[in-house]
Protein backbone atom coordinates (compact mmCIF):
# COMPACT_ATOMS: atom_id res chain seq x y z
CA UNK A 1 0.00 0.00 0.00
CA UNK A 2 1.59 3.51 -1.12
CA UNK A 3 2.17 5.46 2.19
CA UNK A 4 -0.27 8.66 2.90
CA UNK A 5 -3.21 6.77 0.62
CA UNK A 6 -5.97 4.41 1.62
CA UNK A 7 -7.38 1.73 -0.93
CA UNK A 8 -10.67 0.20 -0.47
CA UNK A 9 -10.00 -2.79 -2.42
CA UNK A 10 -12.62 -4.81 -1.08
CA UNK A 11 -15.30 -2.34 -2.70
CA UNK A 12 -13.45 -1.44 -5.47
CA UNK A 13 -14.81 1.79 -7.30
CA UNK A 14 -13.44 3.20 -10.50
CA UNK A 15 -13.97 5.67 -12.99
CA UNK A 16 -13.89 3.11 -15.47
CA UNK A 17 -16.97 1.80 -14.88
CA UNK A 18 -20.39 2.81 -15.58
CA UNK A 19 -24.00 1.99 -13.56
CA UNK A 20 -25.76 -0.76 -15.55
CA UNK A 21 -28.71 1.61 -15.74
CA UNK A 22 -26.72 4.54 -16.69
CA UNK A 23 -25.24 2.43 -19.22
CA UNK A 24 -28.65 1.34 -20.49
CA UNK A 25 -30.00 5.02 -20.56
CA UNK A 26 -26.50 6.51 -22.79
CA UNK A 27 -27.19 3.02 -24.73
CA UNK A 28 -30.33 3.26 -25.49
CA UNK A 29 -29.74 7.02 -26.37
CA UNK A 30 -26.83 6.21 -28.86
CA UNK A 31 -28.45 3.50 -30.49
CA UNK A 32 -31.40 6.44 -31.24
CA UNK A 33 -29.09 8.98 -32.52
CA UNK A 34 -27.58 5.92 -35.09
CA UNK A 35 -31.11 5.00 -36.41
CA UNK A 36 -31.59 8.95 -36.71
CA UNK A 37 -28.68 8.99 -38.96
CA UNK A 38 -29.52 5.90 -40.88
CA UNK A 39 -32.85 7.48 -41.44
CA UNK A 40 -31.73 11.02 -42.19
CA UNK A 41 -28.26 10.34 -44.47
CA UNK A 42 -30.20 10.58 -47.74
CA UNK A 43 -31.41 14.63 -46.38
CA UNK A 44 -27.56 15.28 -44.89
CA UNK A 45 -25.13 16.97 -46.61
CA UNK A 46 -22.43 14.03 -47.71
CA UNK A 47 -19.69 15.95 -45.98
CA UNK A 48 -19.32 19.48 -44.15
CA UNK A 49 -16.52 20.71 -46.14
CA UNK A 50 -14.64 21.94 -43.57
CA UNK A 51 -10.72 22.80 -43.63
CA UNK A 52 -8.61 20.83 -41.30
CA UNK A 53 -8.42 23.94 -39.21
CA UNK A 54 -12.34 24.03 -38.92
CA UNK A 55 -12.16 20.71 -37.35
CA UNK A 56 -9.75 20.77 -35.09
CA UNK A 57 -11.27 23.69 -33.36
CA UNK A 58 -14.52 21.35 -33.50
CA UNK A 59 -12.70 19.24 -31.58
CA UNK A 60 -10.38 21.76 -29.24
CA UNK A 61 -7.32 19.57 -30.22
CA UNK A 62 -5.10 21.51 -28.45
CA UNK A 63 -6.50 21.17 -25.36
CA UNK A 64 -4.36 19.23 -22.68
CA UNK A 65 -5.71 15.64 -21.36
CA UNK A 66 -8.45 16.31 -18.66
CA UNK A 67 -7.02 16.13 -14.74
CA UNK A 68 -10.19 14.44 -13.79
CA UNK A 69 -13.28 12.47 -16.20
CA UNK A 70 -16.35 13.66 -17.84
CA UNK A 71 -19.87 12.36 -17.08
CA UNK A 72 -20.38 9.76 -19.18
CA UNK A 73 -23.28 10.13 -20.67
CA UNK A 74 -22.54 13.99 -21.16
CA UNK A 75 -19.25 12.53 -23.25
CA UNK A 76 -20.96 10.43 -25.21
CA UNK A 77 -23.69 12.97 -26.58
CA UNK A 78 -21.21 15.49 -27.32
CA UNK A 79 -18.75 12.90 -29.40
CA UNK A 80 -22.00 11.19 -31.10
CA UNK A 81 -22.65 15.34 -32.31
CA UNK A 82 -18.58 15.44 -33.19
CA UNK A 83 -19.11 12.69 -35.31
CA UNK A 84 -22.20 13.26 -36.99
CA UNK A 85 -21.65 16.78 -37.69
CA UNK A 86 -17.97 16.78 -38.75
CA UNK A 87 -17.64 13.77 -41.20
CA UNK A 88 -17.83 11.85 -44.56
CA UNK A 89 -20.49 9.86 -44.32
CA UNK A 90 -19.64 7.13 -47.16
CA UNK A 91 -22.79 5.37 -46.29
CA UNK A 92 -24.62 9.06 -48.01
CA UNK A 93 -26.06 7.27 -51.52
CA UNK A 94 -24.11 9.64 -53.33
CA UNK A 95 -21.07 8.99 -52.34
CA UNK A 96 -19.13 7.63 -55.60
CA UNK A 97 -15.70 8.63 -54.42
CA UNK A 98 -12.77 6.13 -52.61
CA UNK A 99 -14.03 2.08 -52.60
CA UNK A 100 -15.85 1.70 -48.92
CA UNK A 101 -19.05 0.08 -48.75
CA UNK A 102 -22.17 1.41 -46.96
CA UNK A 103 -22.16 -0.26 -43.59
CA UNK A 104 -25.15 -2.53 -43.23
CA UNK A 105 -27.17 -1.81 -39.62
CA UNK A 106 -26.58 -5.30 -38.85
CA UNK A 107 -22.72 -4.78 -39.27
CA UNK A 108 -22.95 -1.45 -36.87
CA UNK A 109 -24.24 -3.68 -33.82
CA UNK A 110 -22.31 -6.06 -34.44
CA UNK A 111 -19.22 -4.10 -33.70
CA UNK A 112 -20.87 -2.91 -30.74
CA UNK A 113 -21.42 -6.65 -29.58
CA UNK A 114 -18.21 -7.51 -30.69
CA UNK A 115 -16.82 -5.06 -28.07
CA UNK A 116 -18.64 -6.19 -25.33
CA UNK A 117 -17.51 -9.98 -25.40
CA UNK A 118 -14.42 -8.39 -26.67
CA UNK A 119 -12.62 -11.73 -26.89
CA UNK A 120 -9.07 -12.04 -28.15
CA UNK A 121 -9.10 -14.26 -31.14
CA UNK A 122 -5.45 -14.91 -31.95
CA UNK A 123 -5.86 -18.27 -29.91
CA UNK A 124 -9.29 -20.07 -29.73
CA UNK A 125 -8.53 -20.89 -26.06
CA UNK A 126 -9.22 -17.14 -25.90
CA UNK A 127 -12.16 -16.75 -28.24
CA UNK A 128 -13.78 -20.40 -28.77
CA UNK A 129 -16.77 -19.12 -30.52
CA UNK A 130 -15.38 -15.91 -32.41
CA UNK A 131 -12.55 -18.47 -33.73
CA UNK A 132 -15.54 -20.63 -35.12
CA UNK A 133 -16.86 -17.92 -36.25
CA UNK A 134 -14.12 -16.40 -38.35
CA UNK A 135 -13.74 -20.03 -39.79
CA UNK A 136 -17.09 -20.29 -40.78
CA UNK A 137 -17.00 -16.93 -42.60
CA UNK A 138 -13.85 -17.51 -44.32
CA UNK A 139 -15.57 -20.37 -45.64
CA UNK A 140 -18.56 -18.56 -46.56
CA UNK A 141 -16.54 -16.21 -48.28
CA UNK A 142 -14.63 -18.61 -50.50
CA UNK A 143 -17.80 -20.08 -51.54
CA UNK A 144 -19.22 -17.40 -52.20
CA UNK A 145 -16.44 -16.05 -55.11
CA UNK A 146 -15.55 -19.52 -56.04
CA UNK A 147 -12.32 -19.90 -54.38
CA UNK A 148 -11.02 -23.54 -52.89
CA UNK A 149 -11.74 -24.42 -49.29
CA UNK A 150 -8.06 -24.09 -48.22
CA UNK A 151 -7.30 -21.50 -45.86
CA UNK A 152 -7.28 -17.81 -44.83
CA UNK A 153 -7.70 -14.87 -42.45
CA UNK A 154 -9.52 -11.94 -41.58
CA UNK A 155 -7.71 -8.53 -41.33
CA UNK A 156 -7.43 -4.82 -41.48
CA UNK A 157 -7.85 -4.29 -44.69
CA UNK A 158 -6.66 -5.17 -48.85
CA UNK A 159 -3.10 -3.75 -48.51
CA UNK A 160 -2.59 -6.47 -45.22
CA UNK A 161 -4.08 -8.77 -47.48
CA UNK A 162 -2.59 -8.70 -50.27
CA UNK A 163 1.04 -8.36 -47.86
CA UNK A 164 0.16 -11.78 -46.39
CA UNK A 165 -0.60 -13.00 -49.78
CA UNK A 166 3.01 -11.71 -50.74
CA UNK A 167 4.30 -12.80 -47.75
CA UNK A 168 3.29 -16.39 -48.65
CA UNK A 169 4.95 -16.98 -51.65
CA UNK A 170 8.05 -15.56 -51.07
CA UNK A 171 7.73 -17.72 -47.95
CA UNK A 172 7.35 -20.87 -50.79
CA UNK A 173 9.26 -20.24 -53.27
CA UNK A 174 12.29 -18.88 -52.33
CA UNK A 175 14.64 -21.94 -52.84
CA UNK A 176 16.13 -22.01 -49.05
CA UNK A 177 15.31 -21.36 -45.97
CA UNK A 178 14.34 -17.52 -46.07
CA UNK A 179 12.49 -17.87 -42.52
CA UNK A 180 15.38 -18.75 -40.74
CA UNK A 181 18.77 -16.67 -42.80
CA UNK A 182 16.74 -14.05 -44.53
CA UNK A 183 17.69 -12.47 -47.89
CA UNK A 184 21.42 -13.13 -47.42
CA UNK A 185 21.77 -16.19 -48.37
CA UNK A 186 20.62 -15.41 -52.44
CA UNK A 187 23.08 -12.67 -52.38
CA UNK A 188 23.48 -11.53 -55.93
CA UNK A 189 20.23 -12.80 -57.02
CA UNK A 190 17.05 -10.81 -57.23
CA UNK A 191 13.35 -12.18 -56.27
CA UNK A 192 11.20 -10.75 -58.96
CA UNK A 193 7.24 -9.74 -58.90
CA UNK A 194 5.28 -8.84 -61.90
CA UNK A 195 2.07 -6.82 -61.61
CA UNK A 196 -0.01 -4.72 -64.34
CA UNK A 197 0.94 -0.75 -63.86
CA UNK A 198 -2.47 -0.52 -63.14
CA UNK A 199 -1.65 -2.42 -60.12
CA UNK A 200 -2.58 -0.74 -56.37
CA UNK A 201 0.58 0.56 -54.63
CA UNK A 202 0.60 -1.97 -51.82
CA UNK A 203 3.33 -3.92 -53.61
CA UNK A 204 5.79 -1.45 -53.62
CA UNK A 205 4.89 -1.52 -49.54
CA UNK A 206 5.27 -5.12 -49.60
CA UNK A 207 8.44 -5.44 -51.41
CA UNK A 208 10.20 -2.75 -49.51
CA UNK A 209 8.95 -4.41 -46.18
CA UNK A 210 10.26 -7.88 -47.22
CA UNK A 211 13.76 -6.49 -47.89
CA UNK A 212 13.43 -7.38 -51.54
CA UNK A 213 13.33 -3.21 -52.37
CA UNK A 214 10.60 -1.88 -54.95
CA UNK A 215 12.99 -1.88 -57.31
CA UNK A 216 12.59 -5.72 -57.48
CA UNK A 217 8.83 -5.09 -58.47
CA UNK A 218 8.13 -5.08 -62.69
CA UNK A 219 5.26 -3.17 -63.78
CA UNK A 220 4.03 -4.49 -66.83
CA UNK A 221 2.21 -2.43 -69.43
CA UNK A 222 -1.49 -3.02 -69.94
CA UNK A 223 -3.80 -2.97 -73.19
CA UNK A 224 -6.06 -0.42 -74.12
CA UNK A 225 -8.85 -1.95 -71.53
CA UNK A 226 -5.97 -1.29 -68.82
CA UNK A 227 -5.30 -5.19 -68.37
CA UNK A 228 -1.85 -6.74 -67.77
CA UNK A 229 -0.58 -7.56 -71.39
CA UNK A 230 0.71 -11.24 -71.34
CA UNK A 231 2.86 -11.10 -73.90
CA UNK A 232 4.83 -8.49 -72.77
CA UNK A 233 4.98 -10.18 -69.26
CA UNK A 234 6.23 -13.22 -70.37
CA UNK A 235 9.22 -11.60 -72.30
CA UNK A 236 10.01 -9.88 -69.08
CA UNK A 237 10.14 -13.11 -67.26
CA UNK A 238 12.30 -14.47 -69.44
CA UNK A 239 14.60 -11.77 -69.39
CA UNK A 240 15.02 -11.56 -65.78
CA UNK A 241 15.67 -15.54 -66.06
CA UNK A 242 18.21 -15.19 -68.62
CA UNK A 243 19.51 -12.29 -66.10
CA UNK A 244 19.84 -14.94 -63.25
CA UNK A 245 17.26 -13.08 -61.41
CA UNK A 246 14.05 -15.53 -59.45
CA UNK A 247 10.68 -14.62 -60.73
CA UNK A 248 8.42 -16.00 -57.78
CA UNK A 249 4.87 -14.12 -58.16
CA UNK A 250 2.33 -12.71 -60.47
CA UNK A 251 -0.06 -10.36 -59.45
CA UNK A 252 -2.81 -10.69 -61.28
CA UNK A 253 -5.81 -7.45 -60.27
CA UNK A 254 -9.37 -8.40 -59.87
CA UNK A 255 -11.05 -5.16 -60.58
CA UNK A 256 -8.51 -2.16 -60.21
CA UNK A 257 -9.14 0.66 -58.45
CA UNK A 258 -9.24 3.55 -60.94
CA UNK A 259 -11.06 1.66 -63.70
CA UNK A 260 -12.52 -1.57 -62.62
CA UNK A 261 -9.82 -3.27 -64.85
CA UNK A 262 -9.90 -7.36 -64.72
CA UNK A 263 -6.66 -8.73 -65.73
CA UNK A 264 -6.88 -12.12 -67.73
CA UNK A 265 -6.46 -14.05 -65.18
CA UNK A 266 -7.30 -17.55 -66.13
CA UNK A 267 -3.84 -17.01 -68.53
CA UNK A 268 -1.79 -15.52 -65.85
CA UNK A 269 -2.32 -19.04 -63.88
CA UNK A 270 -1.05 -20.61 -67.43
CA UNK A 271 2.28 -18.68 -67.66
CA UNK A 272 2.17 -19.05 -63.40
CA UNK A 273 2.20 -22.98 -64.43
CA UNK A 274 4.94 -22.45 -67.26
CA UNK A 275 7.78 -20.78 -64.71
CA UNK A 276 6.89 -22.24 -61.54
CA UNK A 277 5.36 -19.18 -60.07
CA UNK A 278 3.31 -18.37 -57.35
CA UNK A 279 -0.11 -16.52 -58.71
CA UNK A 280 -1.78 -13.85 -56.39
CA UNK A 281 -5.02 -11.90 -57.19
CA UNK A 282 -5.54 -8.09 -55.51
CA UNK A 283 -9.29 -8.83 -55.49
CA UNK A 284 -9.96 -6.32 -52.64
CA UNK A 285 -12.38 -3.99 -54.55
CA UNK A 286 -13.86 -6.69 -57.49
CA UNK A 287 -13.27 -10.10 -56.06
CA UNK A 288 -17.21 -10.06 -54.75
CA UNK A 289 -18.49 -9.64 -58.07
CA UNK A 290 -17.17 -12.86 -58.71
CA UNK A 291 -20.79 -13.82 -57.67
CA UNK A 292 -23.08 -12.09 -59.63
CA UNK A 293 -24.69 -13.00 -62.60
CA UNK A 294 -22.40 -10.48 -65.28
CA UNK A 295 -19.16 -12.17 -63.67
CA UNK A 296 -17.14 -12.34 -66.69
CA UNK A 297 -14.13 -15.55 -67.07
CA UNK A 298 -11.93 -13.62 -66.16
CA UNK A 299 -13.26 -12.56 -63.24
CA UNK A 300 -14.18 -16.09 -62.02
CA UNK A 301 -10.73 -17.10 -62.58
CA UNK A 302 -9.62 -15.74 -59.26
CA UNK A 303 -10.71 -19.16 -58.38
CA UNK A 304 -7.44 -20.79 -59.49
CA UNK A 305 -5.12 -18.74 -57.63
CA UNK A 306 -2.90 -19.51 -55.32
CA UNK A 307 -3.48 -16.59 -53.00
CA UNK A 308 -6.32 -13.79 -53.10
CA UNK A 309 -6.81 -10.83 -51.46
CA UNK A 310 -10.55 -9.07 -50.94
CA UNK A 311 -12.04 -6.60 -48.81
CA UNK A 312 -15.89 -7.39 -46.86
CA UNK A 313 -15.61 -3.91 -45.89
CA UNK A 314 -16.30 -3.11 -49.85
CA UNK A 315 -18.80 -4.94 -51.56
CA UNK A 316 -20.07 -7.34 -48.49
CA UNK A 317 -21.05 -3.48 -46.96
CA UNK A 318 -19.48 -4.28 -43.34
CA UNK A 319 -18.16 -1.38 -41.78
CA UNK A 320 -14.30 -0.93 -41.46
CA UNK A 321 -12.23 -2.56 -41.41
CA UNK A 322 -12.25 -6.16 -42.50
CA UNK A 323 -10.17 -7.27 -45.17
CA UNK A 324 -9.52 -11.10 -46.15
CA UNK A 325 -6.83 -13.26 -47.44
CA UNK A 326 -7.34 -17.16 -48.84
CA UNK A 327 -4.72 -19.26 -49.69
CA UNK A 328 -5.06 -22.49 -51.55
CA UNK A 329 -3.20 -24.45 -49.72
CA UNK A 330 -4.43 -24.13 -46.12
CA UNK A 331 -0.41 -24.69 -44.31
CA UNK A 332 0.83 -21.25 -46.27
CA UNK A 333 0.05 -18.93 -44.25
CA UNK A 334 1.50 -21.17 -41.28
CA UNK A 335 4.41 -21.86 -43.31
CA UNK A 336 5.05 -18.20 -43.39
CA UNK A 337 3.72 -16.66 -40.20
CA UNK A 338 3.66 -19.66 -37.20
CA UNK A 339 6.05 -19.07 -34.32
CA UNK A 340 5.29 -21.43 -31.02
CA UNK A 341 7.56 -19.59 -28.19
CA UNK A 342 7.68 -21.80 -24.77
CA UNK A 343 5.31 -20.07 -23.09
CA UNK A 344 1.97 -20.80 -25.71
CA UNK A 345 0.40 -23.92 -24.74
CA UNK A 346 -2.77 -23.72 -27.75
CA UNK A 347 -4.74 -26.63 -28.86
CA UNK A 348 -3.35 -27.44 -32.51
CA UNK A 349 -6.05 -28.75 -33.68
CA UNK A 350 -8.14 -25.66 -33.44
CA UNK A 351 -7.32 -22.19 -35.62
CA UNK A 352 -5.21 -20.42 -33.66
CA UNK A 353 -5.07 -17.43 -35.62
CA UNK A 354 -2.08 -15.68 -34.24
CA UNK A 355 -0.28 -18.40 -37.02
CA UNK A 356 -1.81 -16.96 -39.62
CA UNK A 357 -1.07 -13.31 -39.67
CA UNK A 358 0.94 -10.22 -38.62
CA UNK A 359 -1.02 -10.21 -35.22
CA UNK A 360 -1.08 -12.14 -32.22
CA UNK A 361 -3.63 -10.32 -30.10
CA UNK A 362 -7.56 -10.05 -32.72
CA UNK A 363 -10.58 -7.93 -32.18
CA UNK A 364 -13.49 -9.87 -33.52
CA UNK A 365 -13.58 -8.21 -36.33
CA UNK A 366 -15.27 -11.14 -38.39
CA UNK A 367 -19.04 -11.35 -36.25
CA UNK A 368 -19.69 -8.02 -38.54
CA UNK A 369 -18.75 -9.95 -41.61
CA UNK A 370 -20.54 -13.20 -40.63
CA UNK A 371 -23.23 -11.30 -39.26
CA UNK A 372 -24.37 -9.92 -42.53
CA UNK A 373 -23.09 -12.72 -44.91
CA UNK A 374 -25.85 -14.80 -42.90
CA UNK A 375 -28.18 -12.10 -42.94
CA UNK A 376 -28.35 -10.87 -46.60
CA UNK A 377 -27.41 -14.35 -47.91
CA UNK A 378 -25.80 -15.42 -51.41
CA UNK A 379 -28.98 -14.31 -53.40
CA UNK A 380 -29.27 -10.82 -51.78
CA UNK A 381 -25.80 -10.05 -52.64
CA UNK A 382 -25.75 -11.30 -55.80
CA UNK A 383 -29.06 -8.85 -56.36
CA UNK A 384 -27.16 -5.67 -54.84
CA UNK A 385 -23.78 -6.44 -56.36
CA UNK A 386 -25.95 -6.42 -60.13
CA UNK A 387 -27.76 -3.46 -59.29
CA UNK A 388 -24.50 -1.35 -58.16
CA UNK A 389 -23.14 -2.79 -61.45
CA UNK A 390 -25.84 -1.55 -63.65
CA UNK A 391 -25.99 1.86 -61.92
CA UNK A 392 -22.89 2.49 -63.29
CA UNK A 393 -23.71 1.48 -66.39
CA UNK A 394 -26.35 3.38 -66.92
CA UNK A 395 -24.39 6.58 -65.62
CA UNK A 396 -21.61 5.85 -68.50
CA UNK A 397 -25.02 5.97 -70.39
CA UNK A 398 -26.07 8.91 -69.64
CA UNK A 399 -22.16 10.73 -69.66
CA UNK A 400 -22.07 8.77 -73.31
CA UNK A 401 -24.88 11.18 -74.11
CA UNK A 402 -24.90 14.24 -72.48
CA UNK A 403 -23.54 16.76 -74.31
CA UNK A 404 -21.59 18.40 -71.96
CA UNK A 405 -19.80 15.15 -70.72
CA UNK A 406 -17.50 12.55 -72.08
CA UNK A 407 -17.30 9.29 -71.11
CA UNK A 408 -14.50 7.04 -70.94
CA UNK A 409 -14.74 3.58 -69.30
CA UNK A 410 -17.22 1.41 -67.28
CA UNK A 411 -16.12 -2.03 -65.66
CA UNK A 412 -17.68 -3.68 -62.56
CA UNK A 413 -19.36 -0.80 -61.02
CA UNK A 414 -16.83 2.40 -61.80
CA UNK A 415 -17.23 4.58 -64.34
CA UNK A 416 -14.91 7.47 -65.97
CA UNK A 417 -15.67 10.95 -67.54
CA UNK A 418 -15.22 14.58 -67.72
CA UNK A 419 -16.71 17.71 -67.70
CA UNK A 420 -15.78 19.34 -70.91
CA UNK A 421 -17.39 22.92 -72.75
CA UNK A 422 -19.64 22.36 -75.76
CA UNK A 423 -17.53 24.70 -77.07
CA UNK A 424 -14.19 23.15 -76.31
CA UNK A 425 -15.61 19.57 -77.61
CA UNK A 426 -14.21 19.49 -80.80
CA UNK A 427 -10.81 20.93 -80.27
CA UNK A 428 -10.19 18.44 -76.86
CA UNK A 429 -7.18 16.81 -79.04
CA UNK A 430 -5.25 20.42 -78.84
CA UNK A 431 -2.52 20.49 -75.91
CA UNK A 432 -3.91 23.57 -74.56
CA UNK A 433 -7.21 22.80 -74.31
CA UNK A 434 -6.06 19.31 -73.09
CA UNK A 435 -4.22 21.07 -70.22
CA UNK A 436 -7.13 23.38 -69.57
CA UNK A 437 -9.81 20.75 -69.30
CA UNK A 438 -7.40 18.51 -67.17
CA UNK A 439 -7.50 21.51 -64.66
CA UNK A 440 -11.26 22.24 -64.91
CA UNK A 441 -12.01 18.86 -63.95
CA UNK A 442 -9.65 18.83 -60.99
CA UNK A 443 -11.38 21.84 -59.66
CA UNK A 444 -15.07 20.47 -60.47
CA UNK A 445 -13.80 17.70 -58.33
CA UNK A 446 -12.43 19.87 -55.04
CA UNK A 447 -15.79 21.88 -55.32
CA UNK A 448 -18.03 18.65 -55.41
CA UNK A 449 -16.04 17.40 -52.53
CA UNK A 450 -16.18 20.55 -50.23
CA UNK A 451 -20.07 21.02 -51.27
CA UNK A 452 -21.58 17.67 -49.79
CA UNK A 453 -23.33 16.96 -52.53
CA UNK A 454 -22.04 14.14 -54.15
CA UNK A 455 -18.16 12.96 -53.90
CA UNK A 456 -16.22 11.58 -56.92
CA UNK A 457 -12.82 10.41 -56.63
CA UNK A 458 -10.09 10.58 -60.49
CA UNK A 459 -7.97 8.78 -62.10
CA UNK A 460 -5.38 9.06 -65.14
CA UNK A 461 -5.72 7.59 -68.52
CA UNK A 462 -3.09 8.10 -71.41
CA UNK A 463 -2.38 11.04 -69.40
CA UNK A 464 -5.71 12.69 -69.07
CA UNK A 465 -7.39 13.67 -66.27
CA UNK A 466 -10.94 11.92 -65.52
CA UNK A 467 -13.55 11.66 -62.91
CA UNK A 468 -14.68 8.50 -61.05
CA UNK A 469 -17.10 7.39 -60.05
CA UNK A 470 -18.00 3.78 -57.98
CA UNK A 471 -20.88 2.73 -56.56
CA UNK A 472 -20.59 -0.44 -53.54
CA UNK A 473 -23.21 1.22 -52.06
CA UNK A 474 -26.84 -0.30 -51.30
CA UNK A 475 -28.89 2.94 -50.64
CA UNK A 476 -27.65 4.71 -54.43
CA UNK A 477 -30.44 4.70 -56.86
CA UNK A 478 -30.81 5.94 -59.97
CA UNK A 479 -32.28 9.17 -59.10
CA UNK A 480 -28.62 9.79 -57.46
CA UNK A 481 -26.75 8.69 -60.51
CA UNK A 482 -28.65 11.48 -62.52
CA UNK A 483 -27.87 14.12 -60.07
CA UNK A 484 -24.56 13.22 -60.30
CA UNK A 485 -24.24 14.45 -64.19
CA UNK A 486 -26.41 17.51 -62.66
CA UNK A 487 -23.73 18.44 -60.28
CA UNK A 488 -20.84 17.83 -62.70
CA UNK A 489 -22.60 19.85 -65.04
CA UNK A 490 -23.95 22.62 -63.12
CA UNK A 491 -20.43 23.11 -61.32
CA UNK A 492 -18.39 22.57 -64.80
CA UNK A 493 -20.51 25.75 -65.84
CA UNK A 494 -19.80 27.56 -62.93
CA UNK A 495 -16.38 26.87 -62.89
CA UNK A 496 -15.74 27.16 -66.43
CA UNK A 497 -17.36 30.58 -66.01
CA UNK A 498 -14.61 31.30 -63.76
CA UNK A 499 -11.18 29.83 -65.01
CA UNK A 500 -11.53 29.86 -68.31
CA UNK A 501 -8.40 31.51 -70.16
CA UNK A 502 -8.96 34.35 -72.20
CA UNK A 503 -7.05 32.44 -75.27
CA UNK A 504 -9.59 29.77 -75.21
CA UNK A 505 -12.60 32.12 -75.39
CA UNK A 506 -13.63 32.50 -79.18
Amino acid sequence: MTAGREYKLEERQTPADVDPQQFRDIGYQLVEDIAMLLESIRKRPLTPGETVSDVRNALRAEESLPRNGTDAGQLLSEVTELLLDHSLLNGHPRYFGYISGSPAPLGILADMLASAVNPNVGAWILSPMASEMESQALRWIAELVGFPQGGGVLVSGGNVANMLGFWAARTTMARWDLRTSGMRSELGRTMRAYGSKGMHTWIEKAADLSGLGSDSVRWVDTDSEGRLNISVLQEQVESDLAAGDLPFLVIGTGGSVSTGAVDPLPALRELCDDFGMWFHVDGAYGAFAAAANEASADLKGLALADSLALDPHKWLYTPLEAGCTLVRDPKALMATFSYHPEYYHFDEEANNYFEHGLQNSRGFRALKVWLVLKHIGREGYVRMMGEDIELARRFYEIAEDHPELEAFTHSLSISTYRFVPRDLAGRTGQQQVSGYLDQLNREIQDRMEKGGQAFVSNAVLNDTYVLRMCIVNFRTTLEDVVALADITTDLGRQVDEEMRPKELIR
